[in-house]
């Protein structure tokens, strides 16, 4: 549920000390290696390896632009959609590391979908996280949203998948229907209604004893992958 999330959170903070710059980090590097397992280089259907990744404001925009840096040292070529940047410090390191790599920014996300189906292999949904608030997303997100339900190339959700009237535990049928979902640290409610081909959890950092609190059952990480998929 929300709640549990944000408790996990919490405690990851507070108890065990995690900074929240080194939990995006874990998350952002655990969902570009989930986005290699299933769409790896020789598998894109286009000559070049390009991702589109689309960013919202909050946490999970900033995990958004570390995944599209780790997918830039993996040879795939991001490219990034941040309209509304994030003033928090914390979020603008990652805005300029991706600058630093030369990954490009988008000024703006084309409204006619067969330019971004011509031009991506894929799309990452890092738009909307489990900490937005339920309700009514704004502009220009209800727009962003509107066009990326159109398009026909394969989507990522992070997290949640994104949605107008969003709420983490409901979830939203009228939101986009990614193809793949990457939860973090665990499965939200809103999961249980996901209908796509991949589902993969960023969990395997979590302490044992955070694991066993929450009852999360997290499944075996096979080998030293740091995702399982579900």
């Amino acid at each position: 549920s929300r709640e549990e999330a944000e408790a996990i959170e919490k405690e990851l903070l507070e108890d065990y000390r995690f900074g929240r710059q080194q939990l995006i980090e874990i998350w952002g590097h655990a969902c570009a290696m989930a986005v290699t397992k299933v769409f790896p280089l020789p598998s894109l259907p286009r000559k070049q390896p390009t991702v589109l990744v689309v960013c919202g404001p909050d946490q999970n925009g900033a995990i958004g632009l570390v995944c599209a840096r780790h997918l830039r040292v993996f040879e795939y070529e991001p490219t990034i959609f941040y309209p509304k940047r994030s003033l928090n410090s914390l979020y603008r390191d990652f805005t300029t590391q991706c600058e630093k790599m030369d990954i490009p920014f988008l000024s703006y996300l084309p409204t006619e979908v067969q330019l971004i189906n011509d031009a991506y292999n894929l799309v990452i949904d890092a738009i909307l996280g489990a900490d937005a608030e339920p309700g009514e997303v704004q502009e220009p997100y209800t727009s962003i949203l509107a066009t990326l339900k159109q398009i026909r190339i394969p989507i990522i959700s992070l997290d949640v998948p994104s949605a107008t009237g969003w709420d983490v535990e409901a979830g939203n049928s009228e939101g986009i229907s990614p193809d793949m979902l990457v939860s973090l640290a665990a499965p939200k409610q809103c999961a249980t209604r996901f209908l796509g081909r991949h589902h993969f959890l960023a969990a395997r950092f979590l302490p044992y004893d955070v694991q066993k609190k929450f009852e999360l059952n997290l499944p075996e990480y096979p080998g030293t992958e740091c995702v399982v998929s579900l």
